[in-house]
């Protein structure tokens, strides 16, 4: 019988969530929440900003099953993802790291017009570059605050679940080769790149 298993991975913006929420998943078998994925829609539509009520119901919805990886930093939901975790995984990477990935996967994005979530018609464009939302901005500005605020949940959460504290990419495949071993899977990671 499967354990049940709920993941929050966590961290600034560009650290890596999204990529690592999809290999814990494909390692050890769980659906993956991505909470971007949830709260844009068509238009760059901002549910969390604009709807919040019907974000936290979506959110709700997607977390009530008993397995699951999610990624994401919303503040409206937090509450509810963190009293369903059994685990949470904080990236606490450095930010020459995270601003070397968020640039590189904002230009990749921006070059080839990929639509961020299916169906959304969402694209990245350079001209939105110089705002302040936008993610290499976001994840300058918000690195030293992001790092404390999760430096202090991690503390508060400790007694209650298991936090798992990655400082350095080798640390997420470590934590992926010990969560393939509890789960019983075999080594291969197709998401590995």
């Amino acid at each position: 019988m499967m354990v049940a298993r709920r993941i929050a991975v966590v961290g600034t913006s560009g650290s890596g969530k999204t990529t690592l929420s999809r290999r814990i998943g494909a390692a050890i078998g769980l659906p993956v929440i991505e909470l971007d994925a949830i709260n844009w829609q068509a238009g760059w539509h901002d549910l969390n900003q604009n709807e919040p009520e019907e974000f936290k119901r979506r959110v709700a919805a997607a977390t009530a099953p008993e397995s699951w990886v999610s990624d994401g930093n919303y503040a409206l939901v937090r509450p509810l993802i963190l009293a369903r975790a059994t685990e949470v995984v904080w990236l606490d990477y450095d930010r020459p790291l995270v601003m070397a990935r968020v640039i590189r996967r904002s230009f990749s994005r921006a070059i080839w017009k990929t639509e961020l979530w299916p169906g959304t018609g969402n694209v990245e464009q350079f001209r939105n570059w110089l705002s302040p939302d936008h993610p290499i901005r976001w994840a300058w500005s918000t690195h030293a605050r992001r790092r404390t605020q999760y430096a202090e949940m991690g503390q508060a959460l400790a007694a209650e679940v298991t936090v798992h504290h990655l400082r350095h990419p080798r640390d997420a495949e470590a934590l992926i080769a010990t969560l393939r071993t509890e789960a019983g899977q075999s080594a291969a990671d197709p998401l590995a790149g």
